[in-house]
């Protein structure tokens, strides 16, 4: 068993100024530094914050050899995006370029904080790219839910059979409405088993080519195809109506929103009044662009604002609690405890040696983390199950990128 003894224990739900955590695996116990009574294996955290690890709730994980890629594309719009770059790119990516894009994605993840992920998957190489991608993060002990990206443009046997066999928690892949037929959605739907993850609407033309070609909005088509299991995922939803809204409350669905990567593809911001109205939880990701998960949830309370005209339409109390969701949906899917400080949850926390400037108290805590620790958030370390991964801001078994992998990949685009 391990101690760390004078440090800020916050949660999103309690708050220990000067506090201990006893552990292993999971957490023994957790308390105020008068009840410390003394342990053998002792970290003193001289007033550090310790907090929850994040979860990255909606990412891309082969996006990551992308980086500095010389790829030339100058799209005019998102299905140009799409076209001119990440379909060019993804269909080349071989089971070693998955292996190399999870490591980094990986190291990556646990020096922004991420301790657990999940992910949404696309290859030219179907067949055991989850495998490999899980094999990969549980390497660095990172708690993961997976699925393959079904669509057209692939074989739609393989993206299935890939869904099916990857029989690990995680969910059943699809790309988006646009690029999935009726005779797909049928597939899908007699071999379902699990809640879907996809793209909804991050584009308007998502919704205008679903009323062109099926006469019927996104979320209506993947209804009608009983799709929509309780705890599914869709990811993005910029462009619902109130219709589609309801349906995705009724089918208890979650919405991964991202509001970098929006930013970024310049496809909108999404309506933050309209997820409200309807009560409709939140997770948060950054949809394979970075790592940074505590810069996103900056993000949405800024695009949040901006959704609503409004500079002080976003409580932080709705933020905080989108923040608490994503734990307890990875909870129910993973069939884990984590989030809470809490004894009998699992040891997954970051040590963070945060300058305050200003006074930090019970009251005030969740402003410090939004606006200051998530500014820049570099953990002094990371513990994933008791184990410390990352010590003094660094990796403690840091593995290199096999360069050859990634000239070859580019070489190819």
């Amino acid at each position: 068993m391990k101690a760390i003894i004078h440090a800020k224990i916050y949660d999103y739900e309690i708050f220990i100024e000067d506090g201990f955590m006893i552990f292993d695996e999971n957490i023994i116990e957790v308390g105020s530094m008068k009840d410390y009574k003394g342990h053998h294996e002792v970290f003193d955290a001289e007033g550090m914050l310790l907090i929850p690890g994040l979860v990255n709730s909606h990412t891309h994980i082969y996006s990551t050899l992308f980086r500095g890629a010389p790829l030339q594309a100058a799209p005019e719009n998102f299905l140009e995006v799409l076209e001119q770059i990440w379909w060019k790119f993804d269909r080349e990516l071989s089971l070693d370029m998955v292996r190399e894009s999870t490591k980094a994605y990986a190291q990556d993840s646990l020096l922004s904080g991420v301790t657990s992920i999940i992910d949404h998957h696309a290859s030219g190489q179907i067949k055991d790219s989850l495998m490999t991608i899980h094999h990969e993060l549980n390497r660095y002990k990172m708690k993961h839910l997976l699925c393959f990206e079904t669509s057209d443009r692939f074989d739609i046997d393989q993206c299935i059979d890939e869904n099916m066999r990857y029989s690990f928690e995680g969910h059943f892949g699809l790309h988006a409405s646009l690029s999935l037929s009726d005779e797909t959605l049928e597939k899908v739907e007699s071999n379902l088993e699990k809640p879907i993850h996809i793209h909804v609407a991050e584009s308007e033309v998502d919704e205008l080519l679903s009323i062109a070609n099926h006469d019927k909005r996104v979320v209506e088509r993947l209804d009608d195809y009983n799709l929509l299991k309780e705890d599914s995922i869709l990811a993005h939803c910029l462009y619902i109506d109130e219709s589609e809204a309801q349906i995705i409350k009724d089918r208890k669905c979650q919405v991964a929103v991202n509001p970098s990567s929006n930013m970024n593809n310049a496809v909108g911001i999404y309506n933050n009044e309209l997820l409200q109205t309807f009560d409709i939880p939140v997770l948060v990701g950054t949809d394979g662009l970075g790592t940074n998960i505590a810069k996103a949830y900056q993000n949405l309370y800024y695009v949040g604002n901006l959704s609503r005209k409004h500079p002080s339409k976003i409580s932080l109390d709705w933020i905080k609690s989108q923040l608490i969701n994503s734990y307890s949906y990875f909870n129910r899917m993973y069939q884990c405890k984590i989030g809470k400080l809490q004894k009998g949850y699992a040891s997954d926390f970051i040590l963070i040696n945060y300058n305050e400037i200003t006074p930090l108290n019970k009251n005030n805590i969740f402003g410090h983390i939004l606006f200051g620790v998530f500014e820049a958030l570099k953990p002094y370390a990371v513990y994933i199950d008791g184990n410390r991964v990352v010590d003094k801001h660094n990796l403690i078994e840091k593995d290199l990128i096999n360069i050859e992998i990634v000239e070859e990949l580019w070489r190819r685009l």
